[in-house]
């Protein structure tokens, strides 16, 4: 999928993480000259534009919006994050943008919006993710956050914390966790599981350890199986 353009250059720092973390491909820009310079040959895959998030003038955000509608630039959605205090003054410009999300804003909204935009635009934009509740894993760009804070993983402990994600409320003993994680050459014992098991748990938290299930004399599962009580 083509970039989204991202105004103004440099992005807010949490945007850019928000971004990042959510695994969208993406371009900021100064200026309506440069948005043209970097334009993608099938165009740009949608807009996010970020107007002040405590209420100052909106005018420089909304003729950026106007110009992306132009004819200069193919038709792609639009984003706009934008303070309470403009709200109003808002109404007044809905034909320059898609949908709008509040500035400052939550990260689960942001991705929700981008989503939605995507969606009702004809795109399918949506990066490759696990979500259970709280955790986040984006699959592609290998990261992973819990309550929005991220989680520093080793590859074994994300491709053990992915398999059983992917998979919630299964059981799965540890000689069947060692074949599909570590693979069938690894010759490493049993115990190898339950290490990764304990250094996960304790970087989920305590709040959140329990995601990770002991099933006695089974082996573990991630979350309740469907049958629980």
């Amino acid at each position: 999928m083509d970039p989204i353009l991202v105004y103004p250059d440099p992005t807010p720092p949490e945007l850019a993480r928000a971004l990042d973390l959510g695994g969208w491909s993406w371009t900021a820009v100064a200026d309506t000259d440069a948005a043209r310079r970097h334009e993608p040959l099938d165009g740009w895959s949608g807009a996010i534009i970020v107007a002040e998030p405590d209420g100052g003038n909106i005018d420089e955000p909304i003729r950026f919006c106007r110009t992306m509608r132009g004819s200069d630039f193919a038709l792609a959605p639009i984003l706009i994050l934008v303070g309470g205090g403009n709200l109003s003054e808002l109404e007044a410009h809905g034909d320059q943008f898609d949908d709008f999300c509040l500035n400052p804003f939550h990260p689960l909204e942001l991705e929700a919006r981008l989503g939605h935009v995507f969606r009702r635009a004809g795109h399918d934009s949506k990066p490759d993710l696990i979500e259970h509740g709280p955790l986040i894993m984006n699959l592609e760009t290998y990261q992973a956050v819990i309550d929005d804070r991220p989680l520093d993983l080793t590859y074994m402990e994300y491709e053990l914390l992915r398999f059983l994600a992917a998979h919630p409320g299964k059981v799965f003993g540890r000689e069947t966790l060692l074949s599909r994680v570590w693979g069938y050459e690894y010759y490493g014992g049993a115990r190898t599981v339950d290490v990764h098991i304990r250094r996960l748990r304790a970087k989920l938290g305590e709040e959140h350890a329990s995601m990770i299930q002991t099933v006695r004399s089974v082996g573990y599962s991630f979350g309740k199986s469907r049958w629980s009580a």
